[in-house]
C-alpha cells in the first residue's frame, strides 16, 4: 500500500503549492465553453475573497456559507474563505426552502456567497435568518443587478454580484492565512445521519487534507491528469484531491452522460466521475453501443461512481463497451468522506466496495461488542483513518468515533481474504434521487406542519433510471369517508403543499395513507422494515 503523507499546515496551502509550483497551467475549465482559470490566477483570486470576507465579516469566527456549484467560481470561494481563516459551511445548489433555513440557521451563517436562485430562497426566509447579513451572488454580472450594497441583508431581498463586491479589493496582495493549528475546524459540511436528520459535520485541516492526499493516491490522480467531472455539484474530496495533485479539472455540468463522455474525449480526460444515476443512464445509452470504446478517449483509465452504488449488470455494460474499469467506492454521507475504493482490475460485484484508502483501517466485528468477525462472516463495519472528524456534529446526535478512533458505520458487511469490504445492508435512511441527496427528516418535517396530518414517514422507492423516488406514508387527522376520490383529493393537496417547499429531488413522488407508523417497541421509525417492504414490492412492480 502507498504511504500516506499529507501537509501540516491550512488547507488553503494546497492551492498555494499548485500555484508555485505550475503557476500557468490549467487549474479548472468548463466543458465546451473556453472558460477556465489557471493555478496562479485562482489563488490571486482567492486572495481577493480572503480579504473580501475579512472585511466583510467584522468579526472573528463568523460563519460562511458557500453554494458548491460546479463552475470556476466555487474553488476561489472555497479556499478564499478558509484563507480569511472562518469557518466555511457548505451548502447543496439543489436544496429546497426548508433544509435551506436548518442548514444556515444550525450553522449560523452571516455571509453567503449563493447563486441568484439559492438568494431568492434566502430572501423568501427573511427574518428566520437574523445573523445573515451578507449575500454575494456568484452568477450575476456586475451591470446587471440592481444598485444594492454589499452588506444588503438576504431578508431585504437583496443582494451584490461578486464582481461588485470584490471591486475595492486590490489585486495581487497576498492574504496571510491565519496559523489555526491543524485539528482547527476549516469546513462544515452538512448531510444527512443514519436516521435521515441534517447534520453538521467539522471537518478540520487536518481531515480535509488527508483525505485529498488519500483520494489522489488511491485513484492514481498526477500533474498529468485530466479529471471530467460529470457531478451535479462540486464535492470538496474531489476538487482538494485533484489541486493536491496539480491535475486539470474539466467540469461538465449539462446532464447528459453520453455528452460529457464526449467531452472526455475532447479534454483527454484520464478519470471520470459521475453519480450512480448519470452512469445507469449512461449504460442504457443506444449511441454507447454504436460509438464503442472511441467515446470516452483513448486516455480514459477509469469511471469512478461518485454518491452511491451502480448495478453491477450496468457497470459491466460500461466497462465492456468502453473497455475501461468502472470503479466503485465507500463512505459515510452522514462524516462526509471516503474511506474505501476499488483499484483497477477490480470486477464488479454486488455489494463490492474495494479495499480501505492508503492511511485508513476497516474491520468488521461481531454485534455487540468490539470482536473482529473471522473472514467471510458479517458483522458491523467500522473504520479508523485520519479523514473522520474526530468531533461531535453540530445538530441532532450523530456518528463520533471512539476513544480508539473506530467509526461505528452501522453497515453490515464482511471482508474477503484480500481485505475487500463487501456490503450485506445499509442501515442508513438517506437516499439520492437523480442528482439531489434526500434527508428523510428533512422532508417529513415539511409534511408534519400541514394540519390534517397526525404523523407520516418518508422513505425511497427504487428507480432504475433515477436512483430513488421519494416515498411518504402520512396518518391523516380525519380520514374521509366515500369512494376513495375524497382521500385522493386530500393526498394530493398535502403532496402539492409540501412540494412547494421542498427541492427538486425532494418532491414527494408516491403518497400512501397509512393507518400508523410503523414504529419499534422504543418509538423510533421502523425505517429499515419499512424499506425492505418498499424494495420488494418496486421489484415486484418493475417485473410485472
Amino acid at each position: 500500500m502507498p504511504i500516506l503523507r499529507y501537509l501540516e499546515s491550512p488547507l488553503d496551502d494546497l492551492l498555494r503549492r499548485a500555484a508555485a509550483r505550475d503557476a500557468h497551467a490549467p487549474a479548472v475549465t468548463v466543458a465546451g465553453t473556453g472558460a477556465g482559470v489557471t493555478f496562479a490566477a485562482l489563488d490571486r483570486e482567492a486572495d481577493r475573497i480572503a480579504h473580501y470576507v475579512r472585511r466583510a465579516a467584522g468579526r472573528a469566527g463568523a460563519v460562511v456559507a458557500a453554494a458548491t456549484t460546479l463552475d470556476t467560481v466555487f474553488p476561489a470561494v472555497y479556499y478564499g474563505t478558509v484563507r480569511s481563516g472562518h469557518p466555511l459551511a457548505l451548502l447543496d445548489p439543489l436544496v429546497g426552502p426548508a433544509a435551506l433555513h436548518e442548514v444556515c440557521s444550525a450553522a449560523g451563517v452571516e455571509i453567503a456567497f449563493v447563486p441568484a436562485a439559492l438568494a431568492g430562497l434566502l430572501a423568501g426566509l427573511g427574518d428566520r435568518l437574523p445573523l445573515l447579513h451578507t449575500v454575494v451572488l456568484t452568477d450575476t454580472p456586475a451591470d446587471t443587478a440592481a444598485d444594492t450594497a454589499a452588506d444588503t441583508p438576504a431578508g431585504a431581498g437583496g443582494g451584490v454580484p461578486l464582481a461588485r463586491a470584490l471591486a475595492s479589493v486590490p489585486a495581487g496582495v497576498p492574504a496571510r492565512t491565519p496559523a489555526p493549528g491543524m485539528d482547527a475546524v476549516a469546513c462544515l459540511q452538512f448531510a444527512p445521519d443514519g436516521a435521515g436528520r441534517l447534520n453538521g459535520v467539522r471537518l478540520t485541516h487536518r481531515n480535509l487534507l488527508a483525505g485529498a492526499a488519500q483520494t489522489a493516491l488511491a485513484h492514481r490522480l498526477g500533474s498529468s491528469s485530466v479529471v471530467l467531472n460529470h457531478l451535479p455539484q462540486y464535492h470538496a474530496v474531489h476538487l482538494n484531491s485533484a489541486v493536491h495533485a496539480g491535475a486539470r479539472q474539466v467540469l461538465c455540468p449539462g446532464p447528459d452522460p453520453f455528452g460529457a463522455l464526449e467531452a472526455a474525449a475532447r479534454a483527454g480526460a484520464t478519470h471520470f466521475y459521475a453519480p450512480p444515476a448519470r452512469l445507469h443512464r449512461l449504460a442504457g445509452d443506444p449511441r454507447l453501443g454504436a460509438a464503442g470504446a472511441r467515446t470516452g478517449g483513448r486516455r480514459l483509465s477509469a469511471l469512478h461512481v461518485s454518491g452511491g452504488a451502480l448495478e453491477p449488470g450496468r457497470a459491466r455494460r460500461l466497462r465492456d463497451a468502453l473497455r475501461v474499469p468502472v470503479l466503485q467506492g465507500y463512505g459515510l454521507t452522514e462524516v462526509c468522506t471516503l474511506s474505501h475504493h476499488q483499484p483497477p482490475g477490480s470486477r464488479p460485484g454486488l455489494g463490492a466496495v474495494g479495499v480501505p484508502l492508503p492511511g485508513t483501517e476497516c474491520r468488521v466485528v461481531l454485534p455487540g461488542g468490539t470482536r473482529p468477525a473471522p473472514v467471510w462472516s458479517t458483522g458491523e463495519v467500522q473504520i479508523r483513518g485520519p479523514q473522520l472528524s474526530p468531533t461531535a456534529p453540530a445538530g441532532p446526535a450523530g456518528a463520533v468515533p471512539d476513544a480508539d478512533g473506530w467509526l461505528s458505520t452501522g453497515d453490515t458487511g464482511y471482508l474477503d481474504a484480500d481485505g475487500g469490504l463487501h456490503l450485506v445492508d445499509a442501515s442508513g435512511s438517506v437516499f439520492a434521487c437523480d442528482d439531489a441527496l434526500v434527508a428523510p427528516a428533512v422532508v417529513e418535517r415539511v409534511i408534519g406542519q400541514d394540519p390534517r396530518v397526525a404523523d407520516c414517514i418518508v422513505a425511497d422507492w427504487p428507480d432504475p433510471a433515477r436512483g430513488a423516488l421519494v416515498w411518504a406514508g402520512v396518518v391523516l387527522r380525519e380520514r374521509p369517508t366515500g369512494d376513495g376520490r375524497g382521500l385522493l383529493d386530500i393526498l394530493d393537496s398535502v403532496a402539492e403543499q409540501a412540494n412547494a417547499r421542498l427541492g427538486p429531488g425532494e418532491q414527494i413522488r408516491r403518497l400512501e395513507a397509512l393507518d400508523a407508523v410503523p414504529r419499534r417497541p422504543g418509538g423510533r421509525p421502523a425505517r429499515r422494515e419499512l424499506r425492505r417492504r418498499l424494495h420488494a414490492l418496486a421489484a415486484v412492480e418493475a417485473a410485472a
